[in-house]
């Protein structure tokens, strides 16, 4: 039998949340009441919002209900990265939003820019308060270095796929470069889940030295789709004198941006993975 708990929504962490929802929900309603825009990016924000709202929501029933204590699962490491994963979204939405979509005259599309900036302060906010946790208490992956950095690489991976567009699998060489996006973001997916589920002491060997030899393949898998996306991406390939804000030629430089940040991202993580497992912890 499940109790109430309604210190969950009295508590500095739980009045955030309740802010988060209504500001995510505001958000998407203001952009839904303006109109569905054919965009990637347009897609990406309204999937931003949702996914904040209903997974913000999610967390306040099953903290309020104390069901939460009762999933197998490190539920404080859950919540810790959901918030940092909601900062970052509403970081890239609130610039993305206001850049392709507002104008003078479009007040429903500012007032949404404003509330989503609104709404990355009160996710930064949950991110430091669920960060200042009493000194010696243990932290779970996604809390650490590591499982923040694995995060930061499906995000990115995330924003590389809102700016594809199937015109640009024309040639051998772009088409490896999505296999890379694609297949890192699964198996950085798949250990994040792994972690989280505590799954990892089931494995018959070393879980962090297979993290580390895949950190490795992904870094040499991205420093390739580096050389690769822009040289099959921009030669012959000039930008477009009547290019707008939705014009496909921009989606190729965020493409090739993103690429490269991800490739830095992976060798971080594979260089501090490997200090931590070879070095750290024979100390």
């Amino acid at each position: 039998m499940s109790l109430v708990d309604f210190r969950s929504l009295t508590q500095p962490v739980g009045m955030m949340r309740i802010m988060a929802a209504i500001l995510t929900c505001m958000s998407f309603s203001l952009v839904a009441s303006a109109g569905h825009v054919p965009s990637s990016y347009w897609a990406w924000c309204m999937f931003t919002w949702v996914f904040c709202f209903f997974f913000t929501l999610l967390i306040l029933i099953l903290e309020f209900t104390t069901v939460s204590a009762k999933l197998p699962f490190a539920w404080e490491d859950f919540t810790t990265a959901f918030a940092m994963l909601a900062c970052l979204m509403c970081l890239t939405t609130s610039i993305i939003y206001p850049s392709f979509f507002t104008c003078g005259n479009c007040h429903r599309q500012i007032g949404a820019s404003v509330v989503s900036w609104v709404c990355f302060g009160v996710y930064a906010c949950e991110v430091v308060l669920t960060r200042l946790r009493p000194s010696g208490q243990n932290i779970g992956f996604l809390s650490t270095l590591p499982g923040m950095m694995k995060m930061l690489e499906t995000f990115i991976a995330c924003l590389i796929f809102t700016s594809l567009e199937s015109s640009q699998f024309r040639t051998p060489g772009l088409r490896w470069c999505v296999a890379v996006y694609s297949l890192c973001f699964i198996f950085s997916i798949v250990i994040i889940l792994l972690t989280i589920g505590q799954l990892t002491s089931s494995f018959p060997f070393s879980f962090d030295k297979l993290v580390i030899v895949y950190n490795i393949l992904a870094a040499v898998m991205y420093a390739t789709a580096v050389v690769i996306w822009p040289l099959y991406s921009f030669p012959s390939n000039k930008r477009p004198a009547n290019c707008g804000h939705h014009c496909p030629w921009d989606k190729l430089v965020v493409v090739t941006f993103m690429t490269i940040i991800n490739f830095i991202v992976y060798t971080l993580d594979t260089v501090y993975s490997i200090r931590l497992v070879f070095f750290v912890s024979n100390q």
